[in-house]
């Protein structure tokens, strides 16, 4: 039982215990005041926390195969549930690249026993390269049903859409990493004040913008959804609302990062403040929280992307892109966003679920009979972020010494207890 803690879900806050069965992995009882049965054995106390429906993140990086000097499945899937997920998507940014079966198997078969639920996001072409359609439907029969050719983009406006095209059919959503190489090409900074300063290559919004709207075209050209990964400009979110408002079937995401550090954090250079799509301005902040607030944004997802100390010590213009962020995304929301817990749980939690196609399984309401994958939340807990702690293979964290509020206190998945006081219990 979790005892003494207020269930907030999609239908609003209610002070309740929660029952759970570890024989069926269920949620048995949801109320206020109930019995714990004889010895109060098994209870969890919640006690000044939120109970919700585990978090789902729709961009995890868990490297594995090909990139375990980073992340691994298990030590990806460990910061996650430290972070309050009961389930990740992993991007298909692998080495091979998810981009078929066999390899969607590969990875199913090695998230079968990690502490959140793992699922796959597959390419939308073969290896990534935007040249020959991957076999969405052999990947898609499997459960997978998001697909992203994430890191670049499919820059072929055709062959985007007979990707939509075919996508419709199977049910799936295809999810764009909105960059136009012609315009971005060589760039490592957002194009503005701060490359030119450092005299770093930069990035201009208008290349986010540019596949944002044709994206959106071709959507409404193919009736198919799309969904957007981390949007980071003012203008995107601007189309994003467009497009929502004339109906189409547009949904986004943004990443912590971009609404929490603009491009002034990469003045000494630091490769750890290097991110694609890069830090922009104030304004494009002050835009992706307008996002996120009303509605235009669907999600908040992590972009976790690890990557090893040697090479985030390379020259800013030579180290990779990418941040992790599992385990700061929820008190980064809760903290930095001017919102109602229940607005901020939805974009972390029911919002993201309903885009991966998981509301069977996570962020549905907090009821019985709903599989037991919840996450309970201390709001009021202070921290300070210390990379060294982090349970990601990785250190590349932007926010070390950064005080926080709101951290995850227990993670439940499927009625098992993986973390407890904030602990991995495995």
């Amino acid at each position: 039982m979790i005892r003494g803690g207020t269930v907030v879900d999609a239908g609003g806050r209610r002070r309740a215990d929660v029952r759970i069965s570890p024989i069926d992995g269920t949620i048995l009882e949801v109320g206020p005041d109930l019995d714990p049965g004889a010895g109060g054995a098994g209870v969890i106390d919640a006690g000044g926390c939120l109970v919700t429906p585990g978090l789902v993140d729709l961009h995890t990086h868990l490297r594995e195969p090909g990139g375990e000097e980073a992340e691994t499945i298990e030590s990806g899937s460990r910061a996650a549930a430290l972070g309050g997920y009961t389930a990740v998507v992993a991007m298909p940014n692998t080495n091979p690249a998810i981009d078929d079966a066999a390899t969607v198997r590969q990875v199913l078969e090695l998230g079968a026993k990690a502490l959140c639920d793992v699922r796959v996001a597959g390419a939308i072409t073969v290896g990534r390269a935007g040249k020959q359609l991957a076999p969405l439907a052999e990947m898609a029969e499997l459960g997978v049903r998001l697909f992203t050719d994430d890191g670049c983009g499919v820059q072929d406006s055709q062959l985007m859409r007979r990707a939509l095209e075919y996508a419709g059919p199977l049910g799936v959503t295809l999810a764009q990493h909105c960059e136009d190489q012609a315009l971005a090409g060589g760039g490592h900074l957002h194009e503005g004040e701060w490359s030119s300063r450092l005299g770093i290559p930069g990035i201009p919004a208008e290349a986010e913008e540019l596949m944002v709207a044709r994206d959106i075209a071709l959507s409404r050209l193919t009736a198919a959804p799309v969904h957007f990964l981390h949007l980071s400009t003012a203008g995107s979110v601007e189309l994003v609302r467009e497009a929502k408002a004339r109906g189409l079937r547009i949904t986004a995401e943004a990443a912590p990062h971009h609404f929490t550090l603009t491009a002034a954090a990469a003045g000494g250079y630091d490769p750890i403040f290097k991110v694609n799509p890069p830090l922009r301005t104030d304004d494009d902040v002050t835009a992706v929280k307008a996002g996120l607030a009303d509605g235009t944004i669907d999600a908040i997802a992590t972009d976790h992307a690890p990557h090893t100390q040697e090479a985030k010590e390379e020259p800013f213009d030579q180290a990779p892109p990418g941040m992790v962020g599992l385990e700061t995304a929820l008190a980064l929301a809760l903290t930095e966003l001017d919102l109602p817990v229940e607005r901020v749980l939805a974009l972390l939690a029911w919002g993201p679920a309903a885009i991966a196609g998981l509301t069977g399984d996570h962020g549905g309401p907090v009821q019985p009979g709903r599989p037991a994958n919840l996450t309970v939340i201390d709001p009021a807990a202070e921290w300070t972020v210390d990379p060294d702690r982090l349970a990601s293979r990785s250190r590349n964290c932007p926010y070390a010494g950064r005080r926080l509020t709101g951290r995850v206190r227990h993670t439940i998945l499927r009625a098992e207890v993986v973390v407890l006081d904030g602990e991995a219990q495995r």
